[in-house]
């Protein structure tokens, strides 16, 4: 089981979900960047606010002295103090719809940790949003910025960025929202939508938009080392993600070439730009110095508060599973940030290769 992603930076993630501990190690950080620490509690208190497991992290182990990176690997790691709510001891023979304890069971011949999904649990995004907290602030003292919001919750629909103009300001100004919309009043109607899912025992599912701005022409490489590569890669990272697309995605399968292409223009400070922004930021798996777009699909929390069928492993019987209280209804606002985190990675990542990026 090697959760272990290695592109130029290599991001370690360890621990189950009701293990004493989880955590990651983060190697080839270029050395002397100051991370501020206040910010870093900033960006984990947005994927589980008011939770100490979710919002902070409990000790740096190494790779940060006097608040600047020492090139030498970078840990930390979040101890676990939530108590298991539900029996998880039957998970071994009977699985939970939606979730990895049948997939995990036969890839691991029964060893796996079960407990609340053990290292399958949405839990370890925790590490990974610390890992692209970290990365994210080396990319913004370089003027380089990623930010998300929830387009979409069961259908109630957001504003989108604008694929073309989006900037800084437009980050920055969902980034500490308490709930990540552009147009608050979409926000509530979400909002209501998810409280009504958890008063009937369901849960939803949604879509994450995510840009990122300022990173330059030529970063990535074609075929198996493109951006988007690397964004995807890391995304599927996240439980519950189900699909990714850039750009216009799937809507260019409904266009002609002119509608798809992009047309180059030379802008007022001299730089080669588009009038649309079809393409999201990358051609050839290299960008192409417009903003990077991306639209990420999240399934239906899978823990929800109603009967379901299953299959007893033991007897190969067919059972009927019930998780009391189940979960949270909707897990598309939690996952906001560990997608910036994601892209933050990946472009770090690539950005390594830039001509004196790290001098």
């Amino acid at each position: 089981m090697a959760s272990i992603w290695n592109n130029r930076i290599s991001v370690s993630i360890f621990g189950e979900a009701h293990g004493p501990a989880i955590g990651v190690t983060v190697d080839n950080l270029p050395p002397g960047e100051f991370i501020d620490i206040k910010k870093l509690h900033q960006f984990m208190e947005r994927r589980s606010p008011g939770i100490h497991e979710g919002g902070e992290f409990n000790q740096i182990m190494s790779g940060i002295l006097n608040d600047r990176t020492t090139g030498s690997p970078l840990c930390a790691f979040i101890q676990n103090n939530e108590p298991t709510t539900f029996d998880m001891s039957q998970l071994n023979r009977l699985p939970r719809p939606g979730h990895a304890d049948y997939t995990g069971t036969m890839r691991y011949r029964g060893f796996n940790d079960v407990r609340d999904g053990g290292h399958f649990s949405d839990r370890l995004t925790a590490p990974l949003c610390f890992a692209g907290a970290v990365c994210g602030q080396i990319l913004e003292r370089r003027g380089i910025y990623v930010g998300a919001h929830a387009l979409e919750i069961h259908g109630i629909r957001d504003e989108e960025f604008d694929q073309v103009k989006v900037d800084k300001e437009a980050i920055l100004a969902v980034r500490y929202k308490s709930f990540p919309v552009i147009r608050n009043a979409q926000g509530k109607l979400m909002l209501e939508d998810i409280r009504a899912a958890q008063e009937g025992g369901e849960s939803l599912g949604g879509i994450i938009e995510c840009v990122a701005v300022n990173v330059p022409a030529g970063i990535g490489s074609p075929i198996f080392d493109g951006l988007e590569n690397s964004i995807a890669q890391l995304i599927f990272g996240i439980p519950g993600v189900r699909g990714i697309e850039f750009g216009a995605g799937f809507e260019t399968a409904k266009m002609v070439g002119s509608q798809s292409n992009d047309s180059f223009y030379v802008d007022d400070h001299g730089h080669v730009r588009t009038h649309s922004n079809n393409h999201g930021g990358i051609l050839g798996g290299i960008s192409s110095g417009m903003p990077i777009t991306l639209r990420v699909a999240i399934k239906p929390t899978a823990s929800i508060a109603q009967p379901q069928e299953s299959v007893n492993l033991s007897t190969m019987q067919t059972e009927k599973l019930e998780i009391e209280n189940g979960c949270e209804a909707c897990i598309v606002p939690k996952a906001v940030p560990c997608v910036e985190a994601c892209v933050n990675i990946a472009l770090l990542s690539h950005m390594m290769d830039y001509p004196h990026f790290c001098g």
